[in-house]
């Protein structure tokens, strides 16, 4: 006698199974996951990590003030810049003197001193290396990003408020003389400075060698090996 087939399986039933099959072919998949992490956490052990240091608190003006008083000023390494010597025509004399002009005033305000050296410094950048080669270049170096720019009032604003006031006058005195070959020792060959309220991240590189006013002057290292090299050479030459 011949037996019956038997009966179909329920759709139910067929889903019921698949989803039995699935569910155990994740839990198989989570399982080596897991055991793989396991070992490798034996083998490769991690290593803790120290926090990260907490930021420095930004400095009052006071103790600004204070770490800054703190670096002695080395005038020996305060070497008198040579005669700066302008080689443009007229239309190009007029566009560094106003763009030295723009940068005293804004720097220094209505202080004399003050105005003639950041016109040395300005000078002193173009014939140094890693500046742009021509005074407007100079006073204008990253102006186009917000923060960043050589000489702050190019890029924070200041600009827009052009001051109208007799510094102008005396300003611009300043830079042609200045183009004419007049030299500001006090200040050196300093290619950097910053008011004594505040302290850059740079000031510890170089050397500092004046003070006008507020403002704190500073000579490259390079300066300093040169001043201690030429010593040497003429003590040899004495003895």
């Amino acid at each position: 006698m011949a037996r019956k087939p038997p009966p179909p399986k329920r759709r139910s039933e067929s889903r019921s199974v698949a989803r039995d099959a699935a569910s155990e072919t994740w839990l198989l998949l989570l399982g080596s996951v897991a055991a793989i992490l396991l070992i490798a956490t034996f083998l490769y052990p991690s290593v803790p990590t120290e926090p990260n240091p907490e930021r420095p608190k930004p400095l009052t003006m006071a103790q600004a003030r204070a770490s800054n008083r703190a670096v002695p000023v080395e005038p020996r390494f305060r070497v008198p810049a040579a005669r700066y010597r302008f080689d443009g025509g007229p239309a190009a004399r007029l566009q560094a003197t106003e763009c030295l002009a723009t940068a005293a005033l804004y720097e220094a305000g209505d202080d004399a001193r003050g105005q003639k050296a950041v016109i040395q410094v300005i000078l002193n950048r173009v014939r140094a290396r890693g500046f742009p080669r021509t005074i407007c270049g100079v006073v204008y170096q990253g102006y186009t990003r917000t923060i960043g720019c050589q000489f702050s009032f190019t890029c924070d604003g200041s600009f827009v408020r052009r001051p109208v006031h007799d510094g102008w006058t005396a300003a611009r005195q300043a830079a042609r003389r200045a183009l004419a070959g007049r030299v500001f020792a006090d200040v050196g060959r300093a290619t950097h400075y910053h008011a004594d309220w505040m302290v850059p991240y740079w000031r510890d590189s170089l050397v500092k060698v004046a003070q006008v006013g507020s403002h704190l002057f500073y000579v490259r290292q390079s300066m300093r090996e040169r001043v201690r090299s030429d010593g040497d050479n003429a003590r040899r030459n004495i003895g």
